[in-house]
């Protein structure tokens, strides 16, 4: 069997990041390489918001899902960063692998998923997950650890013997992009980066450019 030297498969990684014209399409490929190789939450993001006070806000949350339309996180709709978005729905997320030395930086509006949508995702999380979002007021004072265990052994009462149903206040938001820049680390902090950029979310087709280090 041949196998492919280091410089080749190099060189075959940078034809394909030279050549990309889909921002989703190499998204997927690089997700996919940090599901096989990054040993902890490929899927974590950093969630950068901004609400009326202008106060600059971010946070780690999960990718659930992404496709054309954007980028899909869940969180209690009483949360810091749900208030911040209703305030204002310009988002940013980050994605840092660095087992790859590979980071894409997306900026967009942020929009709810549908309460159908919102559902089948609910249905796939385990009981005690979906118990929990019942127990936690997301972001509110709470005077000690006992009184959400308080809250955890009500609803684990409540839905022992029935299906667990989502709670009206939980649900989740999509990150429709507007701009997405991929960087790769290289030698010498030579890096590559390479921006994708829309006027708007209906627009198909992406303006492309390379940016200095």
């Amino acid at each position: 069997m041949t196998s492919v030297s280091p410089a080749s498969q190099q060189a075959g990684r940078d034809a394909e990041f030279d050549a990309a014209g889909d921002p989703i399409g190499l998204f997927g490929r690089w997700f996919d390489d940090a599901k096989a190789n990054e040993a902890e939450l490929p899927e974590a993001m950093a969630l950068a918001t901004c609400g009326s006070d202008d106060m600059p806000d971010v946070r780690m949350v999960l990718l659930k899902s992404f496709d054309e339309r954007g980028f899909v996180f869940y969180t209690n709709l009483g949360s810091q960063k749900a208030v911040e978005l209703d305030q204002n729905n310009r988002a940013a997320l980050c994605f840092h692998w660095k087992s790859l030395t590979r980071q894409v930086r997306i900026q967009g509006r942020a929009e709810a998923v549908s309460e159908d949508e919102a559902d089948v995702y609910f249905a796939t999380r385990s009981k005690q997950s979906q118990i929990g979002a019942w127990a936690s007021k997301q972001s509110l004072p709470l005077q000690g650890r006992f009184d959400l265990e308080a809250q955890v052994a009500k609803y684990t009462a409540k839905y022992a013997l029935k299906k667990v149903d989502r709670p009206p206040f939980w649900s989740g938001y999509r990150v429709a992009p507007l701009r997405i820049e991929f960087w790769r680390q290289r030698s010498f902090r030579l890096h590559d980066r390479r921006v994708f950029l829309r006027d708007n979310i209906s627009q198909p087709d992406w303006k492309i450019e390379r940016l200095y280090p």
